[in-house]
């Protein structure tokens, strides 16, 4: 026991802080968005997936808004006397059951033009008697709002509207609400917790009134911006009001009461007061402790049947398909903004959410979450976490970690059954993360004492270097830290040609798993294959050096073999991209050795283990130019200097942006011997064509330069050179000239 009563404490402590979030004294955020993520897990674990026929979705998409010659009725809002019209066509000729609006007629509509034709009549036509009568006779068909409200008038139709949380000098109250199903005082002995709302944009006057009811459609936003819930009593000045599927239900029940099914008096002295169930006729509908209903989703989107609704209107679908129906009326179009992230889709329509809580009410399937829940959460965390707490440290690794799976396969199984059979949703994240902590603190408890010089190398460099140079270090780990110093390095930076184009010919997700996969090739070729050090990512670009934190006296050798061996991995996965019809791809490499700092460099914000210097900047800038040559890599005279058995060519001496000195720049092709004749022999060529360019012999070197391009008519290298003649005819660069091209730009 005394071995081990270090850990025991432990793992009581960690006990009693999941115990304290059980119940309430804190809230642990990391355990709130887990539990989150566990729920949407089992939902989408057990939804059925099935498409539920009982209720149509009429669509306000794309094909409905369309301009009239394509089809289509034209912007929404439509006039009024179209949406009466449709009315019609959904009771009369489709025979729907039921009517719902997924939106909000908060103003009047105007479009029939009878408020101009009422101006001209108090104004410049007062006098014209023929004006007033024909306007007289006419101004009920122009009435479109009369019309709708008549159209709704004893028909089972319920209206949507929408609450407001700004400030209540700020939020609006226009429209007209319905009654409320609970007045003011209705819970006054025994207070509830609702989602409270400040203000309000309702329907009109005369279609609230002529309407069968009506109700909200605010879900609740969770946290994470996930919508999993609906207040089923929306609190407004004192009173309590109905989403839009109760109403829904309610009508279709005929107008059913609401009865709140509160538990006994016997738990009120233990002060539990929650609201558990609202009662509508047959159905019982659970709750939540802000009487809020868990929506029951069936699956993704179009677990629903969706019909356009300029084809209902136009009577282009069948009639069977909507008769007996509970329909609807909302939108999936982007620009009318009712598209919800949702626990089965980031981008879900909200008239959606609507029918799944209507589908499961219907059924009596919602997912119950009763306030009594922290009782069994609380009961779940002391017994499991005193038994793994009190048991582990006493277990070999082996025993300990089927002990621990044992509890862990029985939670999760007891939660599943519950959540599924029972629909019952109990708190699963803090047992599930309790558990694991504990398990992990016991497992690990010898390891972090044992190996901190390991943890600290690798937490200092792991994410930068190969993890046989991890290994290394940490062997001594008292000889490597990040403090900034100057050394001799190669760095290497590299760029994708063209990729603002490749990316604009994939998709999002495309484009994601094509850099991601090119990145991870070319991050293995020089971490795993040449022991470089990765510095950053930039956009499509990688940054590299060798030398630092592991001294590594062929730096520059490394750092070329490296180039040469991206450039041999991009062939390769442009076939595997090609194979995928995805655009192939070019990349610059530009390398570089010299002086250089090293070391853990940046802000009080934002620090990284870098290199900077003039030797670094020479390398972005050769990166720069390889389009320039048409080169596939280009090195410094610092690099060449410093390696030897690579085949390589000079190309030119240059002063790149910010430099007065001019450098030697090198293309490689490769080791000694694995470079085939015809190379040699264009490289012997090319290095007499540079050496009359420096001479001047423009005739000769342009000669040169033609045979070359007849041995090699893709090499754009002698085309550059053949325009910087084509320069130097024009503007003599004179007799003192060093040989050098200067460019303006990086």
């Amino acid at each position: 026991m005394r071995k081990h009563i270090a850990r025991i404490v432990i793992g009581l402590v960690v006990v009693l802080v999941f115990l304290g979030h059980a119940v309430g004294y804190y809230t642990l955020p990391l355990i709130r968005n887990l539990e989150a993520i566990v729920y949407d897990t089992r939902l989408r674990l057990t939804m059925p997936r099935t498409v539920d026929p009982r209720i149509v979705i009429l669509d306000i998409d794309e094909k409905s808004l369309a301009e009239k010659e394509k089809g289509g009725e034209g912007r929404w809002p439509w006039p009024r006397d179209r949406l009466a019209l449709l009315l019609d066509k959904l009771f009369d000729h489709y025979q729907v059951a039921i009517v719902g609006f997924d939106v909000v007629f908060a103003e009047r509509d105007e479009s029939s033009g009878i408020r101009v034709l009422e101006r001209l009549s108090r104004q410049e036509l007062r006098e014209v008697p023929q004006f007033q009568s024909v306007l007289a006779r006419i101004k009920p068909q122009l009435e479109y709002d009369d019309i709708f409200a008549r159209k709704m008038k004893g028909r089972p139709v319920v209206l949507g509207y929408t609450f407001s949380t700004e400030e209540p000098s700020l939020a609006p109250r226009k429209g007209m609400l319905p009654p409320p199903i609970f007045p003011q005082g209705a819970f006054t002995s025994r207070p509830i917790h609702t989602e409270r709302y400040s203000g309000y944009t309702a329907n009109l006057a005369e279609l609230q009134k002529n309407a069968g009811s009506a109700g909200h459609f605010n879900p609740v936003t969770d946290e994470d911006g996930i919508v999993r819930r609906v207040p089923m009593l929306a609190g407004f000045d004192g009173a309590y009001y109905e989403p839009l599927a109760l109403a829904m239900v309610r009508v279709l029940l005929g107008s059913a009461m609401v009865k709140p099914i509160l538990p006994g008096e016997a738990y009120s002295s233990a002060n539990y007061r929650g609201l558990e169930w609202l009662e509508v006729g047959s159905l019982r509908i659970p709750v939540d402790d802000t009487a809020s209903a868990l929506v029951p989703y069936r699956g993704g989107k179009g677990m629903f049947n969706y019909f356009s609704l300029v084809d209902v209107l136009n009577e282009r679908v069948d009639p069977a398909e909507l008769r007996g129906k509970i329909a609807l009326i909302g939108t999936t179009a982007p620009g009318l903004l009712d598209l919800r992230a949702t626990p089965v889709g980031p981008v879900y329509p909200g008239v959606e959410i609507h029918a799944n809580l209507i589908a499961g009410m219907l059924d009596g399937n919602i997912k119950q979450r009763p306030p009594y829940v922290l009782g069994a959460e609380f009961t779940l965390l002391l017994v499991s976490g005193l038994v793994i707490a009190l048991l582990l440290p006493f277990l070999s690794p082996l025993i300990s970690t089927l002990a621990t799976l044992v509890v862990l396969l029985a939670v999760l199984a007891t939660n599943v059954v519950v959540f599924h059979g029972g629909h019952l949703v109990l708190p699963l994240a803090s047992g599930l993360v309790m558990i694991l902590v504990l398990f992990m603190l016991n497992m690990g408890y010898g390891f972090f004492i044992e190996a901190r010089g390991m943890r600290q190398i690798t937490g200092l460099f792991g994410q930068y270097v190969p993890p046989e140079l991890v290994e290394q270090m940490a062997e001594n780990p008292e000889q490597f830290n990040m403090a900034p110093r100057a050394e001799e390095l190669s760095v290497l930076f590299s760029d994708v040609r063209g990729f603002t184009t490749i990316s604009e010919s994939l998709s999002p997700e495309d484009l994601a798993v094509y850099i991601n996969e090119y990145l991870t090739t070319m991050s293995l070729v020089i971490r795993e294959r040449h022991r470089g050090t990765l510095d950053k990512y930039i956009g499509d670009a990688i940054m590299a050096f060798w030398g630092a934190p592991v001294a590594d006296p062929d730096h520059a050798k490394n750092a070329v073999l490296a180039a040469l061996g991206m450039q041999s991995e991009a062939q390769a996965l442009n076939e595997k991209f090609k194979a995928k019809g995805w655009p192939t791809f070019k990349i610059g490499i530009g390398v570089n050795s010299g002086v250089m700092r090293v070391g853990d460099m940046g802000s009080k914000i934002r620090r990284a283990y870098t290199v900077m210097g003039d030797a670094v900047n020479i390398a972005s800038r050769l990166e720069g130019i390889t389009k320039q040559y048409g080169a596939d890599i280009i090195i410094g005279e610092g690099t060449k200097h410093r390696v030897s058995g690579f085949v390589c060519r000079e190309i030119d001496r240059v002063r790149v942006k910010g430099k007065d000195e001019p450098v030697a720049i090198y293309e490689p092709f490769g080791l000694e011997g694995q470079v085939d004749q015809a190379r040699l022999d264009e490289i012997k060529l090319w290095n007499q064509a540079l050496r009359l360019y420096r001479a001047q012999d423009w005739d000769q070197a342009e000669l040169q330069l033609m045979n070359l391009r007849k041995r090699a008519p893709e090499g754009h290298l002698y085309e550059v050179f053949a325009e910087h003649i084509a320069h130097f005819r024009a503007n003599r660069p004179g007799a003192n000239w060093d040989g050098a091209w200067t460019f303006e730009t990086k």
